[in-house]
């Protein structure tokens, strides 16, 4: 081989994900159900474009008069306008509060490792197993330490939360925990507010700073409802990190719309965080796009547009969590589903079962069982439960002994 400048490059592992997604767009079979993707679909199989986003872009389109950047922190107003939403109305008004416009949910996580990373370096990030499969690259990618503990076993469905406490319980005060506000990415699991309390009395008590990726508010149990946990966080933790995600909520996949806010200790930090804020985001992607955030905005802002998201939310949420029920009632291991929230759940089955049904019944779920409970129809449900049921089966039967 001729050496190069690009001699020294060692290939990279391939994201399973896309490899998954380019397995499936290249299937021929016309009964092929994709279960890979992590987006919401309708009873039809589309993701929509949401009522309120169209109606916000055709106001857009008539008013818009220039498309000058926006500054490093974004559109201030979207910020500010969702602000609310996120912690409700009083939390938003906090004078210790700081938040930015960022290009998607992973921008605001990636924003959240450099601010930890300046912060404290040397800071461990502690994380419970399984999470969201980008969360470990994004911080390793900013240098930050991490220590993952088992928090949930998809084939019993069992959730650790007493072995993740004992775990954070020996973390050293300024060291990070990541944790899901609500709809966890894979499993579905949502923390009660018992559980809730128990991670803040751990937080507070060991000087953790918790980082909450919030990624799909209002798809769980209610727009208030998914934010109940970080905000019990912001009443309790020394400061708190919050990575927000609107690509869920407000269908805006593709337009990588998000923010990061920092509760920061006191009033007299707050604009020190926030310069620090600011330097990584200014290199890392200068200033951020427009549209979606103008969108949200302009949707926040009429309380007409507002009640029509709203509605059309609740309308995805009850849709997911009707299809958890007709999962669960179908099969007797798929029970824990209808108890978890959200887009996502892991199915107790094991590694070779998965590329066992997508070899034979053109079934697309990720290679550790993560399947976008969002992307059925109700009448794929009866045959997917078909082929996963010798699986489950086997399961049940190595669970008992």
């Amino acid at each position: 081989m001729t050496d190069h400048v690009f001699s020294q490059l060692e290939d990279q592992p391939v994201d399973g994900l896309l490899a998954l997604m380019l397995a499936y767009r290249a299937d021929p079979r016309p009964h092929k159900i994709d279960l890979g993707l992590g987006v919401y679909r309708d009873a039809q199989g589309v993701t929509p474009v949401m009522r309120a986003v169209k109606a916000a872009e055709r106001i857009l389109l008539e008013t818009q008069d220039s498309k000058v950047y926006l500054g490093v922190d974004g559109d201030s107003a979207f910020v500010a306008g969702l602000a609310p939403i996120v912690f409700g109305t009083e939390r938003a008004a906090d004078e210790r509060l700081v938040g930015m416009q960022t290009p998607g949910g992973t921008g605001a996580l990636r924003l959240a490792a450099d601010l930890v990373a300046r912060a404290n370096p040397g800071a461990t990030l502690w994380l419970g197993d399984p999470t969201w499969a980008n969360h470990r690259p994004i911080f390793r990618a900013a240098g930050v330490a991490m220590r993952a503990h088992p928090l949930f076993d998809p084939l019993t469905q069992h959730v650790d939360l007493d072995g993740f406490l004992a775990a954070l319980d020996g973390g050293r005060p300024g060291d990070a925990v990541l944790l899901h506000g609500s709809c966890h990415n894979p499993t579905g699991i949502d923390f009660s507010p018992a559980q809730w309390a128990r991670i803040a009395d751990v937080v507070a008590r060991r000087r953790l700073l918790p980082i909450v990726d919030l990624a799909y508010q209002g798809l769980g149990r209610g727009l208030d409802e998914d934010a109940a946990g970080m905000r019990l966080l912001f009443d309790r933790a020394e400061a708190l990190i919050i990575a927000y995600s609107c690509d869920k909520n407000f269908g805006l996949y593709r337009e990588r719309t998000g923010a990061l806010w920092v509760r920061c200790p006191d009033v007299a930090s707050r604009a020190r965080v926030q310069s620090a804020m600011r330097s990584p985001a200014r290199t890392s992607w200068s200033m951020p796009p427009d549209h979606g955030a103008a969108v949200v905005r302009l949707i926040l802002a009429s309380p007409a547009l507002t009640a029509d998201w709203r509605a059309e939310l609740a309308t995805m949420r009850l849709r997911i969590l009707g299809l958890r029920e007709a999962l669960a009632a179908a099969h007797p291991m798929l029970a824990p589903l209808a108890q978890q929230t959200g887009i996502f759940g892991m199915l107790p089955i094991p590694a070779a079962a998965v590329r066992a049904i997508r070899a034979d019944h053109a079934i697309y779920v990720a290679d550790d069982g993560r399947a976008n409970i969002a992307g059925l129809q109700h009448d794929m449900i009866a045959p997917v439960v078909a082929a996963l049921t010798p699986y489950l089966q086997g399961a049940g039967a190595a669970i008992a002994r």
